[in-house]
């Protein structure tokens, strides 16, 4: 947190869809973010269950008319994203023509191979579009600015870079001076195998993409809205084995893709480092590669790859996985009555 908090030249606020668990929110509200990117009305609550007074910013480019209307009634919500002229017509008719609103119409560049997750394949108008949109609400009355992402676990800096130039160029095109400019999430957090590099690259390529795109007095301001750049090592998953088919290298745990490790079975380059752990005792020094299976009925519940584990494993030792802060609990499901978790709060950090 204090890095963002003291390296980020900006705003800094935090994507509840990382991880919406209250311990979370609340650590974060303590450290000092009061404002918080939320995808529904339901992450609105959330926050506000835990930080009353949070600001909010509505940044899912597709709402219904009720929820932008209950954002702006029942949340005060002024911020809200849209990548559509009807998007845009919504919340100016939702929001009853508030020129207190801010709308941030999101942009999105050619898919770049520097992520690991693409938002441009749903998310976002071409810069052209954009440049449209941006006249559009800012004949429409509300504050006007704009917004992007890179794509998350984005390992390139420069890729911050690109879309800050193209923002300045959209600004430019529509004649509009935006006040605000969000540059997203995308900020890399590390796993088994995916190294992220450091955060101060980030932070230094978005202070000289600004000042080559906007020069020194008329720039926006800027605010990032990280997930899991900010949340990843807050937090392990902690598994039970249940049974070790030991001649066919097979161990079988009490959570799997349908609970806090669905993420790695989604993008194997986020697979989070496994730790063995056993109660009394200690493991065998060799090692060998394991299939892991979780505890549904399902075929497609096994890990993406193979973990290397003690050949003596066995039922009822645990298994760690971490980091896994972001999209562990926050993507978990209770398929086949798994997936429930206990929290607990621990002083040491995830050993490798």
């Amino acid at each position: 947190i204090d890095r963002f908090l003291t390296g980020f030249p900006g705003l800094v606020t935090y994507a509840v869809k990382a991880n919406p668990s209250p311990d979370v929110l609340l650590t974060l509200a303590g450290a000092g973010l009061m404002t918080y990117d939320v995808a529904s009305v339901e992450e609105m609550a959330t926050v506000r269950r835990v930080a009353p007074h949070a600001q909010l910013h509505y940044h899912n480019p597709v709402k219904s008319r009720a929820e932008i209307a209950q954002a702006y009634r029942d949340y005060g919500c002024r911020r809200f994203a849209a990548d559509t002229a009807r998007e845009i017509e919504k919340i100016v008719e939702g929001t009853a023509g508030d020129r207190g609103v801010e709308i941030a119409v999101r942009f999105r560049l050619a898919r770049e191979a520097v992520s690991v997750h693409d938002f441009s394949s749903k998310f976002g108008a071409s810069p052209e579009d954009a440049a449209r949109l941006l006249r559009l609400v800012g004949k429409l009355g509300p504050a006007p600015m704009l917004t992007f992402h890179p794509g998350s676990q984005c390992t390139d800096a420069d890729a911050f870079r690109r879309h800050i130039l193209a923002a300045a160029e959209i600004a430019r095109a529509a004649r509009i001076r935006i006040g605000r400019l969000n540059v997203g999430g995308g900020f890399p957090a590390g796993y088994a195998t995916s190294a992220a590099p450091d955060l101060s690259t980030f932070f230094a390529a978005i202070v000289d993409a600004m000042r080559e795109a906007f020069g020194g007095l008329d720039r926006p301001r800027i605010e990032c809205e990280p997930g899991r750049g900010l949340v990843a090592t807050s937090t392990s998953l902690l598994t039970r084995v249940k049974l070790v088919r030991a001649e066919r290298r097979e161990v079988f745990l009490n959570d799997g893709i349908y609970g806090g490790l669905m993420e790695a079975y989604q993008a194997p380059k986020l697979m989070p480092n496994a730790r063995p752990i056993r109660s009394a005792g200690a493991f065998a020094t060799q090692s060998a590669e394991f299939t892991v299976f979780g505890p549904t009925c399902d075929p497609l519940d096994r890990m993406p790859l193979a973990l290397r584990l003690p050949v003596d494993i066995a039922e009822d030792d645990y298994v760690e996985f971490g980091p896994l802060g972001a999209y562990g609990a926050a993507t978990s499901t209770r398929f086949n009555g798994y997936g429930a978790g206990e929290t607990v709060h621990v002083r040491e950090a995830f050993a490798d």
